[in-house]
């Protein structure tokens, strides 16, 4: 990033680590219960949701201004972007294939290389079960330009921030197929509201806002497992999310969200996220998931009610 928020490898850090504690947990036969295993853990699967504020933040951090000045190569700008993602997801892709190919797999491995996967609606791509945020967020960077141009002053940025909300519910209620978070319009309003924060982020380096988010973000989550369902626990996180990043830009540093170990995870976090399903299908395949406490040995179908979205393990199947 041009600028640097070093507060933000912590969020980076904890939200990938928390996924993959949602699921393990969900996926391994555990004798556990309580607060933590049923309610918390299960929970962690919408930090997706700050994975794409945060992307949206660090790429305003980063090309904001150039794009708008005029003074960014976009052909160097998606070379890029392929660059930084498409070896490593390749490589997953082909060993997904390799562990459980079929037809209908190596057609939804040809679509994955292509990085624009996104943009096909309803794909319901299983190969790589979390892979479907990368045909997400890459659709974010393809729409970048534009997007830019949407956040080109506040009062057009707060204006696409409630169309995008809007559109959002119209999921809900009118165009249900497009429902998840899988779907790009569905979760466009976490992408503007991490652009918002960036507009904001000069006035937001003081006490009083780091006090408030703070403040705001404790309340927030008291109010999320006061709830229950999807729609509570959706739009809360977009406002608990927000009060997260707020206050991790608001403050200078924060030990413990900025330190040299998280700062590794959060340089790896993307890597993390995606491998480490195909790392536990591989310890399943060896019997290895009886040490984290014995792997159901299941191999699910997609399930479009899962809230992860985790197609090949689905925690709610």
């Amino acid at each position: 990033m041009k600028e640097r928020y070093n507060n933000l490898d912590g969020l980076r850090a904890y939200a990938a680590i928390g996924i993959v504690m949602m699921h393990v947990l969900e996926n391994g036969n555990y004798a556990v219960s309580g607060f933590w295993s049923t309610r918390l853990i299960p929970s962690f699967t919408n930090f997706t949701f700050l994975f794409m504020i945060i992307s949206a933040f660090s790429m305003c951090c980063g090309y904001y201004d150039r794009l708008k000045n005029g003074t960014i190569d976009l052909e160097a700008f998606y070379k890029r972007r392929y660059q930084k993602i498409w070896p490593y997801f390749a490589a997953l892709c082909t060993l997904a294939l390799l562990m459980s190919f079929s037809e209908k797999s190596f057609y939804e491995y040809l679509a994955d290389l292509t990085l624009a996967f996104g943009l096909i609606p309803d794909n319901r791509i299983e190969i790589l079960g979390v892979g479907w945020f990368i045909g997400i967020v890459f659709l974010f960077y393809m729409l970048f330009p534009f997007f830019v141009f949407l956040m080109s002053n506040k009062r057009r940025a707060w204006f696409t921030f409630v169309i995008c909300l809007m559109l959002n519910m119209l999921t809900l209620v009118r165009f249900t197929s497009a429902e998840g978070r899988d779907n790009f319009i569905y979760s466009a309003v976490f992408f503007v509201a991490g652009g918002l924060i960036y507009l904001y982020r000069e006035k937001l380096r003081n006490k009083v806002a780091a006090t408030i988010s703070g403040m705001l973000t404790v309340l927030l989550i008291i109010i999320f497992y006061s709830f229950h369902g999807q729609l509570f626990g959706e739009y809360l996180s977009l406002m608990i999310f927000s009060s997260m990043l707020i206050f991790a830009v608001s403050v200078t540093t924060v030990r413990g969200l900025s330190n040299k170990v998280l700062a590794f995870i959060s340089g790896i976090s993307m890597e993390i996220y995606l491998s480490h399903m195909v790392i536990y299908r591989l310890l399943e395949k060896m019997h290895g998931t009886k040490l984290l406490g014995g792997g159901r040995g299941v191999i699910l179908s997609y399930n479009a009610s899962c809230p992860c979205r985790s197609n090949t393990f689905c925690p709610t199947a």
